[in-house]
């Protein structure tokens, strides 16, 4: 799932951690996607966290002992249309001025299912005004463009069987899924969630 970053005003701590705030660590912006506070029974307690690289997407394990101070980030989110990808990048454009950005394939959270035209949400570092990651709606509609044919009658969706999708990403589909039917995809988990309506 998505996450929206958070903001925090002055200066964090371990305590402010949420999934989804943004933080400046080894001087790269990062994106916290898990956390678990731990109070051990001996020892200080500390934050466990999963964190997304938004320079080039790798996710990092970090441990923070409790009470550590954080250099959030404030964010802000643009709506921008996906254009087209090239090799200097995935092109966006601002639906309001215009402008276009090229972002690199490893900041998408699903470049495989973007698909011309379709809106996105860009998150920008609101004090440097820099574009930092790209999310995709947590649900797409695609084109069925191959699929072996399914058997008559057969309505088993706990069967699965690949389909290509527009684009060419392939997916798992249940077994009634034809060529040329338009199905609805999470893009978090990259499945098949139903027919499109």
């Amino acid at each position: 799932m998505p996450y929206l970053c958070q903001n925090f005003s002055d200066m964090a701590t371990t305590a402010d951690i949420k999934n989804g705030m943004c933080i400046h660590f080894n001087h790269a912006p990062y994106q916290i996607i898990e956390f678990l506070h731990v109070k051990p029974g001996k020892g200080a307690a500390f934050v466990r966290t999963k964190m997304r690289n938004l320079n080039d997407g790798r996710v990092l394990e970090h441990t923070f002992p409790s009470g550590t101070k954080l250099d959030d980030i404030k964010i802000e989110f643009r709506t921008y249309q996906y254009l087209y990808n090239d090799p200097d990048g995935y092109h966006f454009m601002n639906m309001d001025s215009y402008e276009q950005i090229p972002m690199p394939k490893e900041v998408i959270n699903a470049p495989q299912f973007l698909k011309d035209g379709m809106e996105c949400m860009v998150m920008f570092h609101a004090d440097e005004d820099r574009p930092l990651s790209v999310e995709l709606p947590s649900t797409v509609t695609l084109e069925v463009t191959y699929t072996e044919p399914g058997m008559r009658g057969n309505t088993a969706t706990n069967t699965l069987k690949p389909a290509t999708v527009e684009g060419g990403t392939e997916i798992r589909v249940p077994l009634f899924i034809e060529n040329g039917e338009r199905i609805v995809i999470n893009t978090a988990e990259g499945t098949y969630k139903e027919r499109a309506k």
